[in-house]
């Protein structure tokens, strides 16, 4: 007898439907299981027939064949235990076959108990496009499978109980839909930044309009500091971002269960050591990396240039496109990556060029090569160049209190709204994201304008990315200021963030 067991696997980050065969036949006893299984899949052998005996039931004494489709996809992890496990015992009689329209998927423990894997969500999300109506997950592992909507979730502690639930005997109940509750843990606040103004508004236009942020100063003037409160006034994620960003960290096997879907923007912060595979992702399973984990969110790159060149490199077409390729020979994985880069670096090796104190040894040449690390097409990239002066003792010693990230965050919140309702209908969230057809029609020049911006891009020696990234900010520096059109003095503000001398101390 052949049963057909319903369960789910992943490809990079998206769900597919996966049909547990399972056939018993004559001949001596074996145990084999086909399908293109990785290790951890042929493994589950011993799991579930150490889970079958342990609770109670008949390990099948036969030729036990176990066919994973589709066959010719590969398949990895620990997931397809539990339909396994269910597929044996409906062959072998113990359990009634399941319904048409359930799946299965966990990972079993020796004891019969079910412990979470991770990709559920994206899992839960095909499960519904396919068709299934009820879902059998780990218990932990219900809460996040909710959140696809459509389904019937069952948490099922061990295979006891989900046995009795197929035999009608005492039915699970199903898990309620979760609701995230507010996160009131407290974010990094602007407020404990004394002074630097003229980055705060840069740090204030980078969020209204998702504009990539380079600080470059000396050390103790606050770069890191900074760009660890830009979170605090970003606009609120939607429903569908954060599905989308909460799916890619059920996958890397970050998420919370007891929070499953992520109501904060993603701030990923990797070290300088990092490889091109941590940043772009890959490896053996073909794995998320940093830059989409934080799709939707701000990768923040501390130290820029001790950064590896071909870790560096690998950001440019996700900084274009918001999605990144990973070619390998298993397979080619297409992940999205649409993040906000924020970088920091100080202005030398030894980090003192242009500080008051004057103690820098680096000579202009050892300058040169400092910067030279961080290429040309990636600057061309980053839209606001900002310089982070160091603090003054005046403004360390002022007893008013800076503006607080909560007052930032409104404007940002009506600039974004100006944005939303000027894109409506396109898949443009922000400024930063305008197509060149966009540009042409939202970012028109007056006399003025036009003169200004053809001086500076003769002056600067601008390219046509720059050009329109020139364009975006000042169009998002005309929202923050309630203006219908750019004017000269917002496009003044856009071009002065351009400067690409800072880096030349």
């Amino acid at each position: 007898m052949v049963v057909s067991v319903r369960s789910l696997g992943l490809s990079g980050i998206s769900g597919y439907e996966v049909r547990a065969e399972c056939f018993l036949s004559g001949g001596l006893p074996a145990f084999d299981i086909v399908g293109l299984p990785d290790a951890a899949v042929r493994e589950a052998r011993e799991r579930v027939r150490a889970a079958v005996k342990n609770c109670g039931a008949k390990f099948p004494v036969s030729r036990i064949t176990v066919n994973l489709a589709p066959a010719g996809q590969k398949k990895a992890g620990t997931v397809y235990d539990l339909p396994i496990f269910v597929g044996l015992l409906a062959a072998g009689g113990d359990l009634p076959v399941p319904p048409a329209d359930a799946a299965f998927l966990g990972e079993l423990s020796l004891t019969g108990a079910l412990r979470g894997v991770a990709g559920v969500l994206p899992m839960a999300l095909a499960a519904r496009d396919a068709g299934i109506r009820q879902l059998f997950v780990p218990a932990e592992n219900a809460a996040e499978a909710t959140l696809a909507g459509g389904l019937t979730v069952y948490g099922v502690p061990d295979v006891k109980a989900l046995a009795a639930h197929l035999r009608g005997e005492v039915p699970l109940s199903p898990a309620p839909a979760w609701v995230p509750e507010a996160d009131t843990a407290p974010l990094p606040d602007l407020r404990d930044v004394m002074g630097q103004e003229n980055v705060k508004r840069a740090l204030e236009i980078a969020a209204a309009g998702g504009h990539n942020l380079l600080l470059i100063g000396s050390p103790g003037a606050g770069k890191s500091m900074l760009a660890k409160r830009l979170p605090s006034i970003l606009p609120d994620m939607s429903r569908s971002e954060a599905l989308e960003a909460s799916g890619i960290w059920s996958v890397a096997g970050l998420a919370d269960p007891g929070h499953p879907l992520l109501t904060r923007r993603p701030f990923r912060a990797p070290h300088h050591t990092a490889s091109a595979t941590a940043m772009a992702g890959g490896g053996p399973s073909l794995r998320p990396g940093e830059m989409s984990l934080a799709h939707n969110g701000v990768l923040f790159l501390d130290e820029l240039p001790e950064f590896r060149r071909d870790v560096l490199e690998a950001m440019r077409q996700p900084l274009e496109e918001g999605e990144v390729t990973v070619a390998r020979a298993v397979g080619t994985l297409h992940l999205p990556a649409r993040f906000q880069l924020v970088c920091a670096m100080n202005p030398c090796r030894c980090g003192w060029r242009g500080h008051p104190t004057h103690r820098c040894t680096c000579s202009d040449r050892e300058v040169e090569k400092y910067v030279e690390k961080i290429s040309g097409p990636l600057l061309d990239r980053i839209d606001l160049h900002v310089s982070v002066p160091s603090v003054e003792y005046e403004a360390m010693r002022r007893k008013e209190i800076p503006e607080s990230s909560a007052d930032v965050k409104r404007r940002v919140d009506g600039a974004r709204a100006v944005q939303a309702r000027r894109f409506a209908g396109t898949s443009t969230a922000c400024n930063a994201h305008m197509t060149p057809a966009q540009i042409g029609r939202f970012c028109v020049l007056d006399d003025a304008g036009d003169r200004l911006m053809e001086n500076a891009f003769a002056r600067m020696g601008l390219t046509a990315r720059s050009h329109d990234r020139i364009l975006r900010v000042a169009r998002t520096i005309a929202d923050l200021d309630g203006a219908p059109d750019i004017g000269p003095q917002h496009l003044a503000e856009a071009i002065q963030y351009r400067n690409t001398d800072i880096l030349k101390g």
